[in-house]
């Protein structure tokens, strides 16, 4: 029983990595949305710093009244 499920699992991994050699560019759309991510989440970032550095900046201005 134990035999069948292992030739089972390696069969499936078998017919996924051929089908990996057949089409190697599949996986690229993942990178891609990883890779964005990754970049927004940056921008998010540097955003949020320059934001809090506008919002400090004016709130050190004195209107002299």
């Amino acid at each position: 029983m134990m035999w069948t499920y292992l030739n089972l699992l390696f069969g499936t991994v078998r017919a996924r990595i051929d089908e990996l050699r057949r089409h190697p560019d599949a996986g690229y759309t993942t990178e891609t949305v990883v890779v964005t991510a990754v970049l927004i989440a940056a921008a998010l970032v540097v955003v949020g710093i320059l934001v809090a550095k506008a919002v400090s900046k004016a709130n050190e201005i004195n209107l002299g009244m």
